[in-house]
């Protein structure tokens, strides 16, 4: 992949926003293994995700550049990405939210103890555990955030 690969969803842009407007931060956590795998530049990688935090007006992205097989505390499904930058940026797990699209990520945010969101179907992967909400869209995703925020 490249940064000319890159496309973003019409519905993200306002949908962060509303986040953003209702005080939430806004962090990206992403594994890229192929950077450990020697099969993407490490250069093509942080290009792409400085580029999705410039047009996202994002807070932060957390990159995990590790394979499965080095056992670091940072590739999802470990927690290690969300326990950093919460710390660095004094937020409470507890009060915070997880969107993925895999089972990877729910089950990092659970293990963070945040609330989960599953965007899509999960590509039909098995989960060890559920999502708190599925979603198709990130619109819907913030609804719903936005809902739990409002209830308590």
């Amino acid at each position: 992949m490249n940064l000319a690969d890159v496309t973003i969803p019409p519905d993200v842009p306002g949908a962060l926003t509303k986040l953003r407007r209702n005080g939430f931060r806004l962090i990206m956590i992403t594994n890229q293994p192929n950077v450990a795998r020697g099969v993407q530049c490490r250069e093509i990688v942080y290009a792409i995700n400085r580029y999705l935090r410039n047009q996202l007006n994002l807070d932060s992205v957390e990159i995990c550049e590790h394979d499965d097989a080095d056992n670091c505390g940072c590739r999802k499904p470990k927690a290690g990405m969300l326990l950093r930058a919460a710390a660095r940026d004094n937020i409470a797990l507890a009060a915070s939210f997880l969107v993925g699209d895999r089972w990877r990520d729910i089950e990092a945010g659970r293990r963070a103890g945040c609330r989960t969101v599953l965007l899509g179907n999960g590509y039909g992967e098995a989960f060890p555990s559920a999502p708190d909400f599925v979603v198709s869209t990130l619109r819907e995703a913030t609804e719903w955030i936005l809902a739990q925020s409002e209830g308590g």
